[in-house]
């Protein structure tokens, strides 16, 4: 655990955090001192991850969000209200229905990976202004991808829609910067997390992938 407690008095809201980078992400940010709400579309998810994070001593509670659900968004924002505000929003749900280049991907597939990847990120930012502007330093982190900067066959309408995140990071920290809240995107590379499973459990896929990354 972190010695550091640089985040004493902080509170974060973290989505799609019951796992992989999310749960990474929640787990650290209570790790330097806190108040974490995490979240996912799944209950025995919620519970199980803030029972872990829990049992390691940190100030972690858990909500049930799928964050295209105006309501569901709602209640995360409510519940940082009754404990304090909110300091930290870290965007982070994201799918990807289909593998594939981007021209082949489906109409419904790339619309949901923009509902998800994009416009919901956009109304938790949005949503978050109110709570955030009360905080003397608020912070909004999108969590973007490597694909973003270049794009991945295989990850065709995905990569689209985190290049889109970049933007949306852009324009967002140009209104917000005269307010002391800072708007920042993190573009990880491929992890092996269940949620990168269908290409890292696929050599071909796989293969493709890790050599296109490396050769950057």
């Amino acid at each position: 655990m972190s010695t550091l407690q640089r985040l004493c008095g902080k509170i974060a809201i973290v989505t799609a955090s019951t796992d992989g980078i999310g749960y990474a992400i929640a787990q650290r940010l209570a790790q330097e001192g806190a108040k974490v709400i995490i979240s996912s579309r799944k209950e025995k998810n919620v519970q199980q991850a803030t029972d872990k994070l829990c049992k390691e001593g940190l100030n972690v509670r858990g909500l049930v969000c799928h964050v295209s659900k105006a309501e569901d968004r709602k209640r995360l924002f409510e519940e940082a209200s009754k404990i304090g505000g909110l300091d930290i929003l870290v965007s982070n749900a994201a799918v990807n229905p289909e593998v594939g280049g981007v021209l082949d991907c489906s109409e419904s597939s790339w619309d949901k990976i923009f509902d998800v990847n994009v416009k919901s990120s956009y109304l938790l930012a949005k949503e978050a202004l109110p709570l955030l502007r009360l905080s003397k330093a608020g912070r909004i982190v999108f969590i973007s991808s490597i694909g973003g900067f270049q794009p991945f066959n295989l990850l065709g309408a995905y990569s689209v829609s985190k290049t889109a995140l970049f933007g949306l990071t852009k324009a967002a920290a140009v209104q917000l910067g005269s307010e002391n809240i800072t708007v920042n995107s993190i573009a990880p590379g491929i992890i092996r997390t269940k949620f990168s499973s269908a290409l890292t459990s696929n050599e071909d896929a796989e293969n493709e992938i890790f050599v296109k990354s490396s050769s950057k």
